[in-house]
């Protein structure tokens, strides 16, 4: 959530429309009710305001090459993340 606006419906940053939905998808039970809980702890933060999308996951594509590690291959490419909020251990997991 240090990377969106989770309250926002279909935007992030100044891109607007369906294809920036926030989503959090889930495979299974166990993953519902956790993922579940996670947004009912969001929701008291954010006063029920949460507008992420919570649903199964019913199938996962890969976006076309072109696509995959588009910052490194366009350094001066648009992003709205601030990549100052990721935190050292989290770089190093990609």
């Amino acid at each position: 959530f240090r990377f969106i606006d989770p309250t926002s419906i279909n935007r992030q940053g100044v891109d607007i429309g369906i294809q920036y939905r926030t989503g959090i998808y889930y495979q299974g039970d166990d993953d519902r009710r956790r993922i579940q809980a996670f947004i009912d702890r969001k929701n008291q933060e954010y006063n029920g305001k949460i507008a992420v999308e919570v649903g199964e996951e019913k199938g996962f594509y890969l976006a076309e090459d072109y696509h995959q590690d588009y910052l490194d291959k366009n350094p001066g490419g648009y992003c709205h993340v601030n990549f100052n909020l990721i935190h050292e251990d989290e770089k190093k997991r990609f």
